[in-house]
């Protein structure tokens, strides 16, 4: 018993200055007292009488019996006394730190303030930016709509604190307004002999188009103020209609800026969003007019013949707008929400097809036709251009780098078949690479390529003569065809085989083409007895029509006089003779009909090496926008109905196939 009365006096004594501990103003002499005390009866009814409880709980704790008794619950109230401090100064620290960081937060804001006051920041610094955007309002020259506009922006971000998000989407905002150029541009000076030499320093022929653009340019000059065309350059890729637009821009002294439109299917690129989305922007029309720092700028909106149409709407009926002289002076972008004036911009589109553009569209340009060049005249770009600009891409000088023309001839017939000269310029920067490696290895000092060295850099010739390995043999004859890539030379093969007088057609051919086909063999038919055929030969005999590259689908009624040369060859025996192409359209009765293309098919017979070509009659004044060139070398032959089409084509029914013919027979 003594043992367990002396743990509890230990215990009571602990739990006594823990809690005195914990005491804000614990007397020192209570601390010393119950230290030294060695009597538990003493330390209990002491302890007891110091405690912070109600006086009749004090009362039946004195009243006690047993000292054992009283010692337990004297330490049972001591216990939970000492919960309560602990809880409480749980609490305290708590709340101590809370206001200690709010305490924190207090002075950093404080300090922050006053380095925002000497920088020029804060509350007078936000007054200053707001008088600052003020003067470039007034500055910027906008109209009076336009001005209204601004200022009413202006006062909603004076309200504003500058940590709310609306805060930054008005002054973004606002800083397009002020950045934009309102200010009229000074009217044009427009040197025409300088605009001339521009022209013919950077393009090599195009003549009618530089005619064209020169007319432009007059016209400018005499009225500076008067509604100009917006200029649609057409044609194959590679032939220099970006460049070309680059080189109206340096005639007129512009800036030049370029939208590409490849791709797009949003109406939003062109007009814009509108500023409830987030992160929105105005359209590139707008965003190039920005970038070039004026309105009275050079725009080029490239391949707008593959604009498409999505579920955001149809960016083709934007442009719309922008391409209308009568209308662009107000344009509204969506984000801006105010009309902008787009007249003074020179537009000038590009396409490589027609087809696509919609009619609306296309009725708003003027269509300039830039056709695919010549032989001579791509030896011509590549010696004072294209070189050139392959020795500095390479780092080559002129005097380490010569190439033969002959090589360059070889270059062009063997390597590249194309209308413009992106691929052509590509090999001849295959070439140089092969030169600037014998060069930086110290070989030599300085290479010439002649046409001999062609095979072992660029490899064997991709491309060869095809019409005189294909054509001189009855059944076959070459058609001439127009893509979106200029002019080809297509074959027409004919056979027959043992049947009932069925007609097959391969090759990818469309439903005209078909058409064309069957009309052809109809009007072989009818023709049989002038062609010297066996009408029967037509029952007992299938005839399978096929167009080699069977991979590309091929369509149109231009085929009808080859398709009706290669049927007439295959059963009169009669080869189609191998230096001669044709294109028209066939009626029934034996009618030419015109086509179009005529100058890229031509342009294409004479990169095959074809020496003569049959048009369709009504197709003679087409010949005037054929090059000099290609007229020298193809002889034309002009065609009304197809009889005159036999007694030029065919050759004469050779004695060997007439005997090979019956003894098959």
């Amino acid at each position: 018993a003594g043992n367990e009365i002396e743990a509890r006096l230990v215990q009571l004594k602990e739990r006594a200055l823990e809690v005195l501990e914990l005491l804000p103003q614990a007397p020192q002499e209570l601390v010393a007292g119950i230290q030294g005390m060695s009597s538990a009866g003493a330390l209990a009814d002491l302890v007891a009488g110091v405690m912070d409880i109600e006086i009749p709980e004090k009362q039946a704790l004195l009243e006690t019996v047993g000292l054992q008794k009283r010692l337990d619950a004297v330490l049972d109230k001591l216990a939970h006394r000492l919960q309560v401090l602990k809880l409480s100064r749980e609490i305290d620290e708590r709340t101590k730190a809370s206001m200690d960081e709010t305490q924190r937060r207090y002075v950093l804001r404080e300090q922050m303030k006053s380095i925002q006051k000497e920088l020029g920041e804060g509350e007078d610094g936000h007054a200053a930016e707001i008088e600052e955007l003020r003067k470039a309002i007034a500055e910027a020259g906008m109209p009076e709509e336009v001005e209204k506009q601004a200022i009413k922006e202006l006062k909603r971000l004076e309200r504003m604190s500058d940590a709310t998000g609306e805060y930054s989407m008005v002054r973004t905002y606002l800083d397009w307004l002020i950045e934009l150029p309102w200010k009229s541009p000074e009217p044009d000076a427009i040197d025409m002999a300088e605009a001339r030499r521009i022209l013919d320093a950077d393009h090599f022929g195009l003549e009618p188009v530089k005619k064209r653009i020169l007319e432009y340019l007059a016209v400018r000059k005499l009225n500076p103020e008067g509604h100009g065309p917006i200029l649609c350059f057409v044609g194959p890729p590679g032939v220099g209609k970006t460049s070309l637009g680059q080189s109206v821009a340096k005639a007129l002294g512009r800036k030049f800026v370029r939208v590409s439109l490849g791709g797009v299917h949003d109406e939003a690129e062109i007009r814009g969003h509108r500023r409830t989305y987030i992160g929105s922007l105005p359209g590139n029309i707008i965003q190039a007019i920005k970038k070039a720092g004026t309105r009275n700028c050079v725009m080029m909106l490239d391949e707008v013949d593959k604009l498409g149409a999505g579920f955001h709407g149809d960016p083709s009926s934007a442009l719309l707008e922008v391409l209308d002289p009568a209308q662009n002076n107000t344009f509204r972008d969506n984000y801006l929400g105010v009309p902008y004036d787009l007249s003074r911009v020179l537009f000038i589109t590009t396409a490589n097809v027609l087809d696509t553009i919609p009619g609306p569209l296309r009725d708003r340009m003027e269509i300039i036709q830039l056709p695919g060049y010549t032989q001579e005249e791509k030896l011509e770009i590549a010696r004072r251009y294209l070189v050139a600009r392959q020795l500095k891409e390479n780092g080559l000088k002129p005097e380490q780098f010569e190439i033969a023309d002959a090589a360059l001839t070889a270059i062009i017939r063997d390597y590249t078949r194309e209308a413009g000269v992106r691929s052509l310029e590509r090999q001849i920067g295959a070439v140089c690479r092969r030169a600037a490696v014998r060069i930086a290895e110290g070989a030599v000092r300085k290479v010439r390529i002649e046409e001999g060295d062609l095979a072992e850099i660029l490899g064997p010739p991709k491309f060869e003569n095809e019409v005189a390995l294909r054509a001189g043999i009855p059944g076959v004859a070459t058609g001439l065809a127009w893509t979106p890539v200029g002019g080809d030379i297509l074959f027409i093969e004919a056979s027959r085989t043992p049947g009932a007088g069925k007609l097959i057609l391969t090759g990818q051919l469309g439903d005209v083409m078909k058409e064309s086909a069957q009309a052809a063999l109809t009007l072989v038919k009818s023709r049989a007895a002038a062609l010297g055929i066996d009408p029967a030969a037509f029952e007992k005999m299938d005839v399978h029509v096929h167009v080699p590259a069977g991979a590309i689908p091929k369509d149109g009624p231009s085929a009808g006089v080859a398709m009706f040369l290669t049927l007439a060859s295959l059963f009169a025996e009669r080869a189609v003779r191998a230096d001669t192409a044709m294109t028209g359209e066939i009626s029934l009765r034996g009618l030419v009909l015109p086509v179009g293309g005529i100058k890229e098919k031509v342009l294409a017979a004479m990169r095959a090496g074809i020496r003569r070509v049959m048009l369709p009659a009504r197709n003679r004044k087409d010949l005037e926008e054929v090059p000099a060139e290609a007229k020298e070398k193809i002889e034309f032959v002009f065609l009304e109905d197809v009889d005159e089409a036999v007694r030029v084509a065919l050759e004469p029914r050779s004695e060997t196939a007439s005997s090979e013919r019956r003894q098959t027979a």
